[in-house]
């Protein structure tokens, strides 16, 4: 199976929610362009994006768009999900007596990409003739190659103009987000950490103050996304600030070059992108395992690559970040992208460069591979009853709720 561009793993825009905010926004956009004259708009919520759509503004996305042109109702139905995915929209055009002009149903599979019945932007083109990292591996050790050259080799020389805007929008979210202070939007008073870890990493000795700058870059950007600024989705808006996290510090720390930091994106967009093609990185689908997991992955194989790992010590650092991160629930607090979001994003970024040294301590070889690993993500993700996949309806979304009642002493 071929694969399409890494710029579909990379993309810029506001948060919180890769697939509950880009994609239903773009959804809009793209209903309004096929219907763009109706007397009013109205838009049906299935699933995922019903149950979590509040928290992570997917009305406000949607609204934004459709409301400039016509009055537009939103419908919440939680409890329906339809076959194909659990982001599911069903987009109306009504004209003035309320009779449909035109309908389009459409589903927001992960990073902020589309996809229906009779199309799909994640297989919208065949950059990529390999589509498993075993083959992939292969192909390189016998042409004597690295994983950007292959990246290079399959999408062009343009591939790094594109990845440089992506490399300075990062940059630009950790800075940002360092300088910001405050309690985040959404209602449960949560404050941003970022600039505070930066200032007390300072007056500790250089292996702990290291560590505390590494969860400050993480932070900086995952509260950006909660905030609604802009951010690059790695794979997605929830897991947004475990690769510039990684790779700021990197470059922080050991003055790495933009241009050697380019290849290591290059070669963390390969690894997500075999995942996307083989599983999913969505949350409503396979839960945070195909977010954050996901995100550690990319960032120990581009760490690991940064530090001069062979192709078997790239492949095995992706699979231990991967790996580790297997089951693990989307079950976000008030449906926000905040509590557990956040703070994982960071645990992640630590994860990933101990996930680097690991694998360059070894020979590159192990027994199980990150392509094995990806297959048991997608089954897992299948099995994880609908409660853990980004509805709030178990886990720590539940402990939340019941916090609130007065059942949980030691928050407060």
């Amino acid at each position: 199976m071929p694969m399409d561009s890494i710029t579909q793993v990379f993309r810029i825009g506001h948060g919180p929610s890769s697939s509950h905010t880009m994609g239903p926004s773009r959804a809009a956009m793209r209903f309004l362009d096929q219907c763009p004259g109706a007397a009013s708009y109205r838009v049906t919520l299935y699933g995922s994006l019903a149950a979590t759509g509040r928290g992570h503004l997917t009305d406000v996305a949607i609204l934004d768009i459709l409301q400039q042109s016509a009055p537009t109702e939103i419908i919440w139905e939680p409890k329906i999900v339809l076959p194909f995915h659990p982001n599911g929209m069903l987009f109306e055009g009504l004209d003035s007596k309320g009779n449909i002009l035109d309908s389009l149903t459409i589903f927001s599979i992960g990073g902020g990409v589309l996809a229906n019945e009779q199309f799909n932007e994640q297989q919208s083109a065949e950059v990529y003739p390999l589509s498993t990292i075993y083959d992939i591996l292969n192909d390189l050790d016998a042409r004597g190659m690295s994983f950007w050259e292959y990246v290079e080799e399959n999408e062009g020389p343009q591939i790094w103009d594109f990845l440089s805007e992506i490399w300075a929008v990062m940059r630009r979210a950790v800075k940002e987000g360092l300088e910001a202070e405050g309690v985040l939007p959404g209602g449960l008073g949560l404050r941003r950490k970022a600039a505070n870890y930066h200032t007390r990493a300072a007056g500790y000795l250089p292996t702990m103050r290291s560590r505390g700058n590494l969860f400050a870059y993480a932070l900086a950007v995952a509260e950006q996304n909660a905030s609604g600024g802009v951010v690059v989705t790695a794979p997605t808006c929830g897991s947004c600030g475990v690769v510039p996290g990684v790779l700021y510090f990197l470059q922080e720390q050991r003055e790495f070059s933009d241009k050697r930091i380019l290849h290591a994106l290059a070669t963390a967009g390969l690894f997500a992108n075999v995942v996307r093609t083989n599983a999913s990185i969505s949350g409503a689908e396979v839960g945070c395992q195909g977010e954050v997991g996901v995100a550690c992955s990319m960032a120990a194989a581009a760490a690991a690559q940064l530090f001069g790992g062979t192709l078997a010590q790239i492949e095995y650092a992706a699979e231990i970040g991967l790996e580790h991160h297997l089951g693990l629930t989307c079950d976000p607090m008030g449906g926000l992208v905040q509590i557990p979001c956040i703070e994982r994003n960071a645990f992640a970024a630590a994860r990933a460069l101990d996930a680097n040294v690991y694998a360059n301590f070894s020979d590159g070889r192990h027994r199980v591979s990150f392509d094995q690993v990806v297959e048991v993500m997608r089954q897992t993700g299948k099995d994880l009853p609908s409660l853990y996949k980004e509805t709030s309806e178990g886990g720590l979304a539940i402990a939340y709720s019941f916090c609130k009642k007065g059942g949980c002493p030691g928050c407060h």
